[in-house]
């Protein structure tokens, strides 16, 4: 038996195995997800982007025409999320660097969240357009170790479900204990990834973040937009058309919030590696 070629890659630290599957031949298991991102005896990651030819599966047949690869995320657990900011920019990287978009700086990628414009521009970095926020009524109360009490939080979708909570200061922030869920209270129906920020300059926030199947991350791209998206409508400003920069334990990503309701998330992304999987650790892993 072969073994299976894989890719690591990182957005400001948020790190991804890429699995080139253009021809979507590869069962992609939670066993095989999560023996892969194990950072003890997998190669590690916050979750897995499988790379197939949209036409390849019936989740994107219907954009093939143009949006022709589709990113088939996967959380750490093996669970399935709509979208991944920042995993869609290594996927984006992975495309280009491959060869894939011969000479184009711009491709339509097609996600579970819907297709996703991105451009790669000469400063190395990459902007993708993540599409309209939708706003929720709800405003669950969030605890957590750090924080005295519970606290109300800002709930959103774009187009994974997010709670926001905003804290006082930079010693709160970093005070926080994230290594177990907070406490969402009532929770969102399919889940939420939980951002804590605090406001550095009137443009720019800091972040952290737990997010659902993983954990704390050192970055999360749809939760940078809901940050941005969750101090414009908080901070006293009229919403939409501003621009911020948000601060993570990994790096920090440019969010634009335009006038016509769409945010634009422009940060790095970076390929660290190839990696040949052993056979006997790919049947061991489910694979």
């Amino acid at each position: 038996m072969s073994g299976l070629r894989v890719l690591k890659g990182h957005g400001t630290e948020n790190d991804f195995v890429l699995i080139p599957d253009l021809d979507g031949g590869l069962e992609l298991t939670d066993d095989l997800v999560r023996a892969l991102c194990d950072r003890h005896t997998g190669v590690g990651a916050d979750g897995v982007l499988r790379v197939v030819r949209s036409e390849q599966t019936a989740e994107a047949r219907h954009c093939a025409a143009t949006a022709p690869y589709f990113m088939d995320y996967r959380n750490a657990d093996g669970s399935i999320a709509e979208m991944c900011g920042n995993g869609v920019r290594v996927f984006a990287r992975y495309l280009q660097w491959s060869g894939l978009l011969g000479e184009a700086t711009a491709v339509l990628i097609a996600t579970r969240g819907g297709p996703r414009q991105v451009e790669l521009t000469p400063d190395g970095l990459i902007t993708v357009e993540m599409g309209v926020p939708r706003l929720l009524d709800q405003r669950p109360l969030v605890t957590v170790p750090g924080l005295s009490g519970a606290v109300a939080g800002f709930a959103l979708e774009i187009p994974n479900p997010h709670v926001v909570v905003e804290v006082a200061d930079r010693s709160t922030l970093d005070g926080l204990r994230l290594d177990s869920p907070p406490v969402v209270e009532p929770a969102l129906p399919t889940g939420q990834n939980v951002e804590f920020i605090t406001r550095i300059a009137p443009d720019r926030l800091a972040m952290r973040v737990h997010e659902r199947g993983v954990g704390e991350t050192r970055s999360c791209g749809t939760g940078i937009c809901a940050a941005a998206v969750s101090a414009a409508m908080t901070g006293g400003g009229s919403g939409a058309g501003g621009q911020w920069w948000v601060d993570v334990p990994g790096g920090t990503c440019r969010v634009s919030w335009t006038a016509d309701g769409g945010v634009l998330l422009s940060g790095p992304a970076v390929l660290v590696a190839e990696i040949e999987l052993e056979p006997g650790w790919l049947v061991a892993a489910g694979g």
